[in-house]
């Protein structure tokens, strides 16, 4: 199949939605990826996993809002258990990385790029009679997702998807629900740009910018770059 996707930085910065193909009014992706997302969910479907999109194509403006909602306290943010911290005495910098440990940056967000989702078993959470939460236990063995977990590790190459949180590398936390489409993904990586993702942030309003834009190299290479190569 012919890969149909133009690598700029207003795709790969979340900037522009023209590279998105909407599969529902929620969610898109480009249009190789949504392709294979729906051959993957209807196979999964005959083993009786019921594969559902928590998160798809994420623009520069949402990513922001969920960043600025965390830097403020309107949102929680967590540690390496899910579990709420409180960072009322954390320096701007110990802030940053406690967000970037679940949420990336504006702009460098795998989820700007279209082949990035979020997936969960939309019939074992319904089942379950809890919320949608997307956190580590409900993908363990005891989860409602722990099924679909295994049936990724089997088949998700299949159809071209990896994940590229699975192990903890110093950077990311484990994200069992992330996949990622490899056939472009793996190439969006080689024009990622961190002068021109610099230029973007200095020149937007987000928490803790000073800092951010300090240490911008060490957070690109810890966090954007970190388990990509």
């Amino acid at each position: 199949m012919p890969i149909t996707y133009m690598i700029d930085a207003q795709n790969w910065m979340g900037l522009s939605d023209s590279h998105i193909h909407n599969i529902c009014p929620q969610h898109g992706l480009v249009k190789d990826a949504k392709e294979a997302f729906e051959s993957m969910q209807q196979a999964a479907q005959k083993d009786n996993i019921d594969i559902q999109l928590a998160s798809s194509f994420r623009s520069f403006d949402r990513q922001l809002n969920i960043w600025q909602k965390k830097w403020s306290g309107d949102l929680p943010i967590n540690d390496f258990d899910s579990q709420p911290l409180d960072t009322s005495q954390f320096t701007a910098l110990e802030k940053i990385h406690a967000i970037m440990l679940w949420s990336a940056l504006p702009g460098a967000s795998r989820h700007h790029w279209g082949t990035d989702l979020d997936v969960f078993d939309k019939r074992a959470i319904e089942n379950s009679g809890q919320p949608l939460q997307l956190i580590s236990s409900e993908y363990d063995i005891s989860g409602p997702c722990y099924n679909l977990h295994c049936w990724l590790d089997e088949n998700a190459d299949k159809f071209d998807f990896y994940r590229p949180y699975k192990n903890y590398t110093g950077g990311v936390a484990p994200e069992a629900w992330h996949l990622s489409y490899a056939p472009i993904s793996k190439r969006i990586i080689e024009h990622l740009d961190l002068d021109i993702l610099a230029t973007q942030l200095a020149a937007t309003e987000i928490g803790g910018k000073a800092a951010i834009l300090e240490h911008l190299n060490e957070l690109f290479e810890r966090y954007t770059l970190n388990g990509m190569r």
